[in-house]
Parts: C-alpha cells; sequence; structure tokens
C-alpha cells in the first residue's frame, strides 16, 4: 500500500489570490497535473495524498509561491505549463536576472519558458535581436516590455514601434479618416503590449512628446534613430528591401529587435519576405543574435499550442 503523507508550504509574502487563481483554478490544476489533493488555508498551502504525488505537486507548488512572491498573476496555463516542464524550468524562471522590471508598475514581466528565458537574456547583451517563432510565443510582448524598461531607466530617450502595413490575406479597401485613422488598426497589437506595461496618462503624454512613437515600417525610410530602443513587429510581411532600410536606420546607443513568425507570410511571395533573407545573411555578425521560438514557448491559451502543433505537422505531410 503506497504511503499517505502530508505537506505544508508558507505562502508569506505571496498573493493567495494570485496564487489560486480565478474560483481558485490554479489550485484545480496542480491537483489535475500531480495527483495529490491541494488546500490553501490563510498563509499555508498543503498537500496530501500518496508520497510520489505530493513530492510532484510540491516541486510545482513551490514554483508558484515564488512566481507569486514576484507579482506575477498566475494562470491555469502557467500551472499546466510548470507541470510539463518540471522544477528544473521552474528554477530558472525564478532567476531575478531575467525578470523585467517596470519602474511605476506592481508587477513585473518574466519569461514562462526556457526559450523565453533565451530571448530576454540576448535582448540584454546584443544590439540587434531576430526574434523568430509562432503566435503566442511572447516575442512582441517581451521585446515591449525590455523598451519600456530602457526607456523609463533613461537608457534609451526614444521608444519606437513599427509595423508594416500589410493586410492579413484579405483586401480592407478604402478606410475612413485621417492618415493616423487609416493605419492604426494595423498598430493596434503594440498598444496592446504597451497599454498593458504603462498607465494609459503616461503613455499619452509618452506618445505626445515623443518619446514613444509607433508608426507603419514606411514612415521610416530618410531617418536616423539615434539613443533609441526600436522594434520591428510582423517582421514576416517586410519585404527584403524594407528590412535593409529599416536596419540601416540605427543610430549611435540604438537597440533593435525584430520579430516574426515564418509561418504567416501575408506577401505575394514568401521569398520576397525580409525575415527569411536576414536569416541567410545575418547570422555570425557580433553583436546581432538570432532567437528561435516553438510550440513549447506558446504563453497563450493551451489550444494555441495545439493548433500551432496541428498546422505544423499537416504542413510536414
Amino acid at each position: 500500500m503506497s504511503e499517505k503523507i502530508t505537506h505544508r508550504i508558507s505562502i508569506e509574502g505571496a498573493d493567495p489570490l494570485a496564487l489560486a487563481g480565478v474560483n481558485d483554478g490554479n489550485l484545480v490544476a496542480l491537483e489535475e497535473g500531480s495527483g495529490a489533493r491541494v488546500t490553501l488555508r490563510g498563509e499555508q498551502l498543503t498537500l496530501s495524498g500518496e508520497l510520489e504525488a505530493v513530492e510532484r505537486a510540491s516541486q510545482i507548488a513551490t514554483a508558484m509561491v515564488e512566481l507569486a512572491r514576484l507579482g506575477e498573476l498566475l494562470s491555469q496555463e502557467d500551472v499546466r505549463r510548470l507541470i510539463a516542464d518540471g522544477v528544473d524550468t521552474s528554477q530558472a524562471l525564478n532567476n531575478g536576472d531575467f525578470r523585467i522590471a517596470l519602474p511605476g508598475m506592481r508587477k513585473a514581466v518574466q519569461p514562462k519558458s526556457p526559450g523565453q528565458r533565451d530571448y530576454v537574456a540576448a535582448l540584454r547583451e546584443n544590439e540587434i535581436v531576430i526574434g523568430i517563432g509562432p503566435a503566442g510565443t511572447g516575442k512582441t510582448y517581451l521585446a515591449v516590455a525590455m523598451g519600456v524598461e530602457s526607456l523609463t531607466r533613461k537608457r534609451v530617450r526614444r521608444l519606437v514601434l513599427a509595423r508594416p502595413a500589410v493586410e492579413a490575406g484579405e483586401r480592407l479597401g478604402f478606410l475612413p479618416g485621417d492618415l493616423q485613422a487609416k493605419v492604426d488598426p494595423y498598430l493596434r497589437p503594440l498598444y496592446d503590449a504597451l497599454e498593458d506595461m504603462m498607465p494609459f496618462d503616461r503613455i499619452q503624454r509618452a506618445l505626445e512628446t515623443r518619446m514613444i512613437e509607433i508608426a507603419p515600417l514606411g514612415y521610416m525610410r530618410g531617418r536616423t534613430l539615434q539613443d533609441a530602443f526600436v522594434i520591428l513587429d510582423e517582421a514576416q510581411n517586410v519585404t527584403g528591401m524594407q528590412m535593409k532600410m529599416f536596419l540601416t536606420r540605427l543610430g549611435l546607443n540604438s537597440r533593435a529587435v525584430i520579430v516574426g513568425d515564418k509561418t504567416q507570410i501575408d506577401l505575394p511571395q514568401r521569398d520576397e519576405s525580409g525575415l527569411i533573407q536576414v536569416e541567410r545573411i545575418l547570422p555570425g555578425i557580433d553583436g546581432v543574435a538570432f532567437c528561435y521560438l516553438d510550440d513549447r514557448d506558446v504563453v497563450r491559451h493551451r489550444l494555441v499550442r495545439e493548433i500551432i502543433r496541428a498546422y505544423a505537422e499537416d504542413q510536414s505531410e
């Protein structure tokens, strides 16, 4: 007969609501993934059940508590990811060296997978980083977080976010309004990431003073971007000439992040993509780093990971 044990973990310093999740969903996910019974009372998390199940749950629960202490808002997907990736991953993620602090905000942005951790390390160590991976892997989000951190800590004077105005497989036709109104739908994902990291009034002031600039890639031609953190999103839909133009905008004390998904190219010809071109041309240049993320780094809904895998399998047949 298997040995039954009880193990208690102090959650002192962690927000119980952030730890337990909506309707205790995180605790339910921990129970389902480990086989142990999980209860939260006051400042104590109790794990009970068979020895092997409790040991497994204890490793994950400890990681969850540490993340909650760091201000992370845990979700059921985060718990399932910790269970799938194992304790070594969770320990690595708890290393403060990979946290992106956002001054003025209660939370810090933290990588949630080994691939994201390597991506953040590359962003800190290189002048140009090219992040390639499928949807939901945090490529743009982490890049924007690094940009906001650099701006608020005065490492740069400007944060420039650019995106090509390419329609995703459909023709939207005439869009009403002035030029800004016409391009805003293409730039909305960048606004969304930014609004998650800065109070709205600060974003508005930064946009008015041009400390933050969000613009279509076409606006970059002829400019020199000095003392800036520059992000090019959806780079798979940039042509080779546009990519060269973007890369040659960099001035003194500037950094560039180029992110894209090679499986979602909306250009007429796939081989026109500047992202594919730089992947062939730039490796080996000091200060330029390539980071590859995959379905294991997906941090959206768990079904996104499964959908990406299903499409990849279909294309390989």
